[in-house]
C-alpha cells in the first residue's frame, strides 16, 4: 500500500485542508493511506493552538486522514527549517513514499531549484553579507537566492516552507517524493473565503473578544472586536460578520449588550460538515487567556534560562529578558525585541519556550519517539509495520525516554492555561487516548 505523509498543523482543519487529502489520494492511489504528523498543542508561529491535538486529530481523521501522528513538541516549536527537517525525518523513517505539500507557485521546479540553491556552499557566506548590511532576515535570503540565480518570486509562506521540505529531502537522501498540490489562496489572507479558506481569518473569528480600550470610539458599524495573538485589534463590522463567529464566541463579544441571534453561522462554509457539532464543542485556546501565565514566568526566569533559550544568539536573549523585566504585557515585549533582523515569530517563539521551559538544546536533540493521536481502520491496520520503523507511543502512554515524556508533560499541563472560557486541569496528558474513528461511510 501507498503511504503519503504530510506534515501539517490544522489549526483548524478546513476546507482547504479537505482538498489536499482528496487530492493526495487521487494522485497517489485512492487505496493509498494518508498519514498527518502534526502539531501538537503548540504551533510554529510560537502560539498555542486553537483547539487541542485530540479534538484536530479526530478532526484530521473524519475528513479523511488514515492516521495522525503527534509532531514531537520540540519540532513543532522549531524554525522552519527545524519544523520540515524533524517532520521529513519521521515520515522518512516511517517509509512513506510521498511527502504532500501545499504551494502557491505554479512551478514546482523553481521551488525545487531554490532548495538545491539553498544547499549551494556559497549560500551561507552571501546571507551572512546580507545579514551584516542591514537587511531582514527573509530580504537577506532572498539577495543570497537571487545571487545564485535562484529564489526569483518565491516569497509566500507555503512556497518558503515548500522549500525546506524540499531542502530536508534532498540533505537527508530521503527515499519520499515530492507531492505538491497548488494552494488557490493565500493561508494568511485577512478574509474568509469558504473554498479555500485562510485558518488565520478562521483562527481570528474563533479567537476569544477581549473588550475595546477605555475610551475606544466604535461606530454604528463596528460594535465589536477581536484581537489576533499578540497583535493590535482587528475591528469586525458586526453587522456583516456575526453570522461568521460561533455562538461561544458571539456571547462573549462587547456589543453593549445587545443580543444577536445569527440565523446562519458563516464559519461552517468554510469548515467541513463533519467537524461542525466536534468545533461547536470543543473549548478554544488563545494567547491572550494564558497572557498573565506567560508573564508570571518570564518576569522571574533567571538569566541563565534566558541564556539557553533557542534562537538567542547574537544577544536577542540578552534583549528579550530585558524586555520581559520592563514591559507590561507579552505584545509589549514581543514589539520591543523584534527587528528588520529578527521576526515577530522568532520571538513568539522564544517567548513560548521560556514559558514552556524549553532549551536549545531540547530543539536540538532528534526526538525520540512520536505519538499515536487518531486513526481508522486502515490507518490501524498499518501501525504494525509503522512500530517496527520508528517508535511509536499511544497517547496518554509512559514512553521509555523519561526526560522527553518530562518536557510533554509539562507544556501539556501549560495548554490549559491558554483556555479562553477557565483554565483547564493540568493532567490531561495522562488522561488522552487515541482516538478511533469508523471511516467506512467515506468509501
Amino acid at each position: 500500500m501507498r503511504t503519503v505523509g504530510i506534515i501539517c498543523e490544522y489549526n483548524p482543519f478546513h476546507n482547504g485542508h479537505l482538498r489536499q487529502l482528496r487530492l493526495a489520494r487521487e494522485l497517489a492511489g485512492e487505496d493509498c493511506a494518508l498519514i498527518c504528523l502534526m502539531s501538537g498543542n503548540y504551533v510554529q508561529r510560537g502560539e498555542a493552538a486553537v483547539f487541542s491535538k485530540r479534538v484536530r486529530a479526530e478532526a484530521a481523521v473524519r475528513c479523511g486522514a488514515d492516521l495522525v501522528l503527534e509532531l514531537p513538541l520540540t519540532v513543532a516549536l522549531s524554525s522552519a527549517e527545524g519544523f520540515a527537517s524533524g517532520g521529513v525525518r519521521i515520515l522518512s523513517a516511517l517509509g512513506c513514499d510521498f511527502l504532500c505539500y501545499g504551494i502557491e507557485s505554479d512551478d514546482h521546479n523553481k521551488i525545487m531549484t531554490t532548495a538545491k540553491a539553498n544547499l549551494d556552499p556559497a549560500f551561507d557566506s552571501l546571507l551572512r553579507a546580507a545579514l551584516e548590511s542591514g537587511c531582514s532576515y527573509p530580504a537577506a535570503r532572498q539577495r543570497a537566492l537571487e545571487a545564485l540565480g535562484a529564489g526569483e518570486g518565491l516569497s509566500s509562506p507555503n512556497d518558503i516552507l515548500a522549500v525546506e521540505y524540499c531542502k530536508a529531502l534532498l540533505r537527508q537522501n530521503s527515499p519520499m517524493r515530492p507531492l505538491p498540490i497548488r494552494r488557490p489562496n493565500t493561508y494568511y489572507a485577512d478574509t474568509l473565503d469558504p473554498a479555500a479558506p485562510s485558518a488565520s481569518a478562521l483562527r481570528r473569528l474563533l479567537a476569544m473578544p477581549s473588550p475595546l480600550g477605555e475610551g475606544a470610539e466604535q461606530s454604528e458599524a463596528d460594535e465589536g472586536g477581536c484581537r489576533s495573538s499578540f497583535g493590535s485589534w482587528n475591528r469586525i463590522d458586526v453587522r456583516s460578520t456575526t453570522s461568521s463567529v460561533p455562538v461561544c464566541a458571539l456571547e462573549r463579544l462587547p456589543l453593549k449588550g445587545k443580543a444577536f441571534e445569527p440565523k446562519v453561522q458563516l464559519w461552517k462554509l468554510a469548515v467541513p460538515e463533519a467537524l461542525h457539532g466536534l468545533y461547536e464543542t470543543a473549548p478554544i485556546h488563545c494567547m491572550e487567556a494564558g497572557e498573565r501565565a506567560m508573564l508570571a514566568v518570564l518576569r522571574t526566569l533567571p538569566d541563565e534560562a534566558f541564556a539557553a533559550l533557542p534562537y538567542g544568539a547574537e544577544g536577542l536573549w540578552s534583549k528579550l529578558m530585558k524586555n520581559c523585566r520592563s514591559c507590561a504585557s507579552v505584545q509589549e515585549i514581543v514589539a520591543a525585541t523584534k527587528s528588520k533582523r529578527y521576526t515577530h515569530s522568532r520571538v513568539q517563539r522564544m517567548l513560548l519556550c521560556a514559558f514552556l521551559g524549553l532549551t536549545g538544546k531540547n530543539l536540538e536533540s532528534p526526538s525520540p519517539y512520536a505519538r499515536i493521536l487518531a486513526f481508522d481502520a486502515r490507518g490501524s491496520a498499518l501501525l504494525r509495520t509503522l512500530k517496527s520503523r520508528f517508535p511509536l507511543v499511544n497517547a496518554g502512554e509512559r514512553p521509555p525516554d523519561a526526560a522527553y515524556y518530562a518536557l510533554e508533560y509539562r507544556a501539556a499541563a501549560l495548554y490549559g492555561l491558554f483556555a479562553a472560557e477557565a483554565p483547564e486541569p493540568p493532567n490531561v496528558e495522562a488522561a488522552l487516548r487515541v482516538v478511533s474513528v469508523d471511516n467506512s461511510f467515506l468509501s
